[in-house]
């Protein structure tokens, strides 16, 4: 896989570079800024582009308005955000504007180069993987859905792990329940949200964000480990 890192934090820079290269992976380009970021990309052509959200001049905002803009350019682009915090505004927009191939993980909450390889790939290849307190920050600022109050505690415990960008094998094992019980629960919540089937294979992402846009909250669960490939509808 080609990566493009944009960090401005040098020694984080390297430290991406070379855990990604001890991986086999290529490094396509590794910016400070955003500068030159379109530039770059059009001239390497990433598979997977990393940015953080604050770069200069400011440090507020620049890497995550970079993302969307990516985005918006080259939706087929995959693009992980990786930062200090949640950027709420920008990272909804980032979200609801995303059919996949996008991540948005937390610096000090990624403690495992095994998952962080992991989440990239996933990533690269066309998933969503949020960081848990990223999907609960966000759901702060959701609105009422009628559609959400359809759902049982049980089912909106089990799309708010989809949101979070979980495996049925991941959501089987935080909320102790087999995969078959998932994945009756998961029937259950695209019938609920009206989400009907179709040779996209985009309903777990439409039911995520869906949650993310107008969920109400689940009932508390006890968090398994970090999201795991695996088996999704």
């Amino acid at each position: 896989m080609r990566v493009l890192i944009c960090e401005d934090s040098a020694l984080l820079r390297e430290g991406l570079v070379r855990v990604l290269v001890d991986a086999g992976h290529e490094i396509a380009a590794a910016l400070p800024d955003a500068t030159a970021l379109d530039e770059t990309v059009d001239a390497t052509a990433p598979d997977l582009c990393i940015l953080d959200v604050r770069l200069p001049p400011t440090w507020t905002d620049e890497g995550i308005r970079a993302a969307l803009a990516l985005r918006a350019r080259l939706p087929r682009l995959a693009v992980l955000v990786l930062s200090q915090y949640v950027e709420e505004r920008y990272a909804s927009d980032l979200i609801a504007s995303s059919d996949g191939a996008l991540g948005y993980l937390l610096k000090d909450r990624v403690a495992d180069v095994a998952d962080f390889l992991e989440a990239i790939e996933r990533i690269a290849a066309g998933g969503t993987v949020l960081d848990p307190e990223v999907v609960a920050q966000l759901l702060g600022r959701r609105r009422k859905d009628e559609r959400m109050l359809r759902l049982t505690d049980r089912e909106a415990s089990v799309l708010a792990l989809i949101a979070e960008g979980r495996s049925n094998q991941a959501i089987a094992h935080t909320l102790h329940i087999s995969e078959g019980s998932v994945e009756k629960h998961i029937t259950a919540v695209f019938q609920k949200l009206e989400l009907e089937q179709d040779d996209s294979g985009n309903r777990r992402v439409l039911a995520a964000l869906a949650h993310l846009e107008h969920g109400r909250p689940a009932a508390p669960q006890t968090r398994g480990p970090a999201p795991q490939t695996g088996t999704n509808r």
